[in-house]
């Protein structure tokens, strides 16, 4: 208690820690011996004082062997994995993954809850119901152990789950402390979070989705490529091949923002339909995992395989065995309908006419979080059913009465402060004004910095 409270007050006060130091604070959260308040303490000092690259490389170090760290190697096809660091609407890896899966690289790919203002892949997938009379019984199941995880993703090439004990426990820990202690946006810590656990999955190749934006947690250009260049820099220390993508989250991804709602527009994705932003990531992404995995010679190729697999049936077929291996009812991915839903729909109706300018995307965030759509406290309950359905995008004209989106929620009441809280973030100019077309691509980071 005395070396951890040393500890602390020395990276309080911008002290440097060595790897030593930060090694035996990591395993001593992990068995117990260091309780979640001076954990969270140790964060918060890190998100203020910050952590030099030493310091970064042994956090990482010592989360990544705090459990298991897998290995494909036996498997006839190359592994590849996705991260986004989250953003508003940002389902991106549901579909992905299978669509990556069907073109002949295996996805096993360990993820996360919300975090913050952003959704988690694993509770948007959790909304999947069961096989059972009206869903009731089981339903997508992410807590699977590391031997089902394996057969899946030999069976199938892909798997989805949350982490395990034995994956990284000591991130585990940390990342629901840093959901609730205003711990998110330290870049030290996002590092070692999202590599850790990345690695320890033990896929050949990674690819990083970086938002950069109001919706996201890298609000400046500046801090994203920071965040970027540390992740790929991690990774190629440890062996792996990253490429990380700095990409838009000034606006909502997509139409769909909730847990049902997202897999119900991942669903239409599969099936070679959706928003036109959601398929552009997704090729995007999933073409540079091909690439990364040596399927491809480049990313246009990669795209284009990638958008093939959503065309011809194969990306869809790929996710219903997923869905049925993972114990939901593989029926959703041909009728969303069997997905939960709110019982109360209201319409948001544009005031005036004019052009939408601008959706705020961190205030559509928060209006999800308070209809139950996230958690505002770790130990908070998910309500699948609730969100937000866009009608319109920035650049579109509307008229006075139109809706500019559907409101799902719980209660007739919730329903009421969602569509203001919706309304309140949507910017209608009456002049309809020049709109500055904003960028969904900003750049992309290998080893150097390109342009994309």
């Amino acid at each position: 208690m005395l070396f951890t409270y040393d500890l602390l007050a020395r990276k309080r006060d911008g002290l440097r820690l060595d790897a030593e130091e930060i090694g035996a604070l990591v395993r001593g959260y992990t068995d117990g011996s260091v309780p979640d308040y001076q954990m969270a303490a140790f964060a918060m000092a890190v998100a203020i004082r910050g952590l030099d690259e030493g310091e970064t490389a042994a956090l990482l170090h010592a989360m990544l062997h705090s459990g298991a760290v897998l290995d494909w190697s036996h498997l006839d096809r190359p592994t590849a994995d996705k991260h986004s660091t989250g953003g508003v609407g940002d389902k991106v890896s549901i579909p992905l993954a299978p669509a990556v899966a069907a073109c002949g690289v295996a996805v096993p790919m360990i993820s996360g809850r919300g975090l913050g203002h952003t959704g988690g892949t694993l509770d948007k997938l959790e909304s999947i119901p069961g096989r059972g009379l009206d869903g009731a019984v089981g339903g997508f199941q992410t807590r699977l152990s590391l031997q089902e995880f394996r057969a899946i993703v030999g069976r199938i090439g892909v798997s989805l789950i949350g982490q395990t004990e034995e994956i990284a426990p000591a991130d585990r820990r940390l990342y629901a402390l840093r959901d609730v202690t205003g711990t998110v946006e330290s870049i030290p810590l996002i590092v070692a979070s999202i590599m850790s656990k990345k690695l320890a999955e033990g896929a050949g190749a990674l690819g990083l989705d970086v938002k950069v934006g109001n919706g996201a947690f890298m609000k400046n250009e500046a801090d994203a490529r920071r965040l970027a260049h540390a992740m790929v820099k991690a990774g190629a220390a440890l062996g792996r091949r990253v490429t990380a993508f700095l990409t838009s989250m000034d606006r909502p991804l997509g139409t769909h923002i909730g847990n049902a709602l997202e897999i119900a527009e991942s669903i239409a994705i599969l099936h070679g339909q959706g928003p036109a932003d959601t398929r552009a990531l997704v090729c995007r992404l999933g073409g540079e995992m091909l690439r990364l995995g040596g399927k491809v010679e480049d990313l246009p190729a990669g795209e284009a395989m990638i958008a093939r697999a959503l065309d011809d049936g194969s990306a869809a077929e790929r996710f219903r065995l997923v869905v049925a291996a993972h114990g939901g009812d593989p029926r959703v991915v041909d009728d969303p309908g069997r997905l939960p839903g709110a019982p109360e729909v209201q319409a948001v109706l544009a005031p005036h006419d004019g052009l939408l300018v601008a959706i705020d995307a961190y205030a559509v965030a928060v209006a999800a979080l308070r209809l139950g759509a996230g958690r505002l406290r770790k130990e908070d309950a998910i309500d699948p059913r609730v969100g937000f359905v866009l009608c319109c995008k920035p650049g579109d004209a509307v008229r006075r009465g139109e809706p500019l989106a559907f409101v799902h929620a719980a209660s007739p009441r919730d329903a009421q402060q969602g569509a203001a809280a919706l309304l309140a973030a949507c910017h209608i100019d009456r002049e309809r004004g020049p709109l500055t077309e904003s960028r969904l691509w900003i750049d992309v980071i290998h080893d150097e910095i390109s342009a994309v």
